[in-house]
């Protein structure tokens, strides 16, 4: 099929207008300078990302003559190049109270967003995570005959030493033959006291 068919000509694609500008060289911005200003020079400071067009020979006059801190103390250079290892950006000192957000007073910066935990996923780890800082209490084993013990003495499984220490004591003097005027029927009770404290005491309870 020729080129030169009308079809062609429907979708041939017409040259965009502004392509010719696209391409076109601006003229150098030096006064009274009509060369093609084909070099970029920053504006400076506080026009940053703007630049003069420049031919060579004016580009080369104005680099070699420009100050980015024209105008500047010494002292406000040293801040803005300190600055400028952080991007110009404000830090928080770790562990200061400069870190402490203005309007809630912690040392969290307040955001600005919300999430959703439809599930309590986050509320589950964050349970996690403080039982695991709690101190593990470790349980102490009670044998047998230790538990069989303190049933003697009325006692349960949480009685301390001293507990246990008063209440032998209170138990021996009420079932002592002393205190009946010495009457001997309490005397098996008072052996299976005698007898229950031994054991207590042989396991370190008290």
């Amino acid at each position: 099929m020729s080129t030169d068919s009308p079809l062609f000509d429907r979708i041939r694609i017409s040259p965009r207008g502004n392509k010719a500008k696209e391409n076109a060289v601006p003229t150098c911005e030096f006064p009274g300078c009509t060369n093609p200003g084909t070099y970029k020079a920053p504006k400076g400071r506080q026009h940053e990302g703007r630049y003069w067009h420049f031919c060579l020979t004016h580009v080369r006059e104005y680099n070699a003559a420009y100050n980015y801190f024209e105008g500047m103390t010494d002292e406000a250079v040293q801040a803005y190049q300190k600055d400028s290892l952080i991007g110009h950006r404000p830090t928080w000192t770790m562990g200061s109270s400069n870190s402490k957000n203005r309007k809630n007073g912690s040392d969290v910066p307040e955001r600005d967003w919300a999430y959703s935990d439809p599930l309590g996923i986050l509320k589950d780890a964050q349970l996690r995570a403080q039982a695991a800082k709690q101190p593990e209490v470790k349980q102490r084993v009670i044998p047998g005959t230790v538990r069989r013990a303190l049933e003697t003495l009325d006692l349960d499984e949480t009685a301390d030493a001293q507990t246990i220490r008063v209440t032998y004591k209170r138990m021996v003097k009420k079932f002592h033959p002393d205190a009946h005027g010495g009457d001997r029927a309490f005397e098996e009770r008072l052996r299976e006291i005698i007898k229950a404290h031994a054991v207590l005491k042989a396991a370190g309870f008290c």
